[in-house]
């Protein structure tokens, strides 16, 4: 958003800044000026009606309510009393980012403190009724293949690993190639996750597209609900993650990742114990041969 957070953090709630990350990018221009005013003087929000703060920010009264429901409201009076009853608190910042000029001491402090805040925010974005349903999805499906690209890769493949320890017959690959002939091994009744902080890789909306026309059940876990990965999915698992360090690059994202990934290996597991338990034993055993 290009915004100084740490400071925006000490105005708006946090709750709210995040939700702003995620969808800013994605707001049509008239939505954006109500953004920005909101940044700027959320006092005036709180203290005006909505032809005032509509004149102001350059856009129509329609633009406010249609961000406040993007935002997650059912309405922009509902925006002003979350403004107004968090203003009684004392908003947690965003933290703030990793600078050229910090110190090795703050560049350690930074990254945990990140990583921690990062965790807590996408514990929070996550639909407990999307999680749900994909753990439900996953527990019904056979074959799951596992995708991401670059240093999502990773995650896809620590992903696949997982649950090719309780049985489940799971593909991974960092190859676009390969990633479409696995698709072709699934069935309707199977499962593609894939893994996108932007929701933009190409080469990823390429397979689930192609997945889609095959029938095949999307699982996405990405930062930014209105995404085209996200819209092209079945179930959405949003991660949190926008402190950056030097370069722009984003420190946790993938820590969000595998914890949405382990958290639901576990719950698949648990789910079904009583079929998953004689695999993991023996898968268990298996990799404890190389173990000293």
């Amino acid at each position: 958003m290009g915004l100084e957070l740490k400071e925006v953090g000490k105005r708006i709630p946090h709750t709210l800044l995040v939700r702003l990350e995620a969808l800013y990018d994605t707001l049509k221009s008239a939505e954006k000026k109500a953004v920005d005013l909101l940044i700027k003087e959320p006092e005036y929000f709180v203290n005006s009606t909505i032809v005032e703060t509509a004149e102001k920010a350059g856009c129509s009264e329609a633009t406010l309510v249609r961000l406040a429901r993007k935002l997650g409201f059912e309405g922009y009076p509902a925006l002003k009393n979350y403004l107004l009853e968090s203003s009684r608190d004392n908003p947690v910042e965003l933290y703030e980012g990793i600078k050229r000029e910090d110190s090795i001491e703050d560049i350690v402090n930074k990254i945990f403190e990140s990583s921690i805040q990062t965790l807590k925010d996408t514990l929070n974005s996550i639909s407990i009724e999307d999680y749900i349903k994909a753990v439900d999805c996953i527990s019904s499906a056979s074959k799951i293949l596992f995708i991401g690209v670059g240093d999502a890769y990773p995650v896809a493949l620590s992903g696949c690993q997982r649950f090719l320890r309780i049985g489940f017959t799971a593909y991974a690959s960092a190859d676009f190639d390969t990633q479409l002939i696995y698709t072709t091994q699934l069935t309707a009744n199977d499962v593609v996750i894939a893994i996108s902080h932007s929701g933009r890789t190409k080469t990823i909306l390429d397979v689930v597209k192609y997945a889609r026309n095959l029938g095949i059940k999307i699982i996405s876990i990405t930062n930014f609900p209105l995404s085209p990965l996200a819209k092209h999915s079945d179930i959405v698992l949003l991660t949190a993650a926008f402190t950056g360090q030097v370069g722009k690059e984003i420190i946790t994202k993938r820590i969000a990742e595998m914890c949405i990934l382990e958290s639901l290996f576990i719950s698949v597991l648990l789910k079904r114990e009583e079929i998953f338990a004689s695999s993991l034993e023996k898968s268990n055993s298996a990799v404890n041969i190389n173990k000293l």
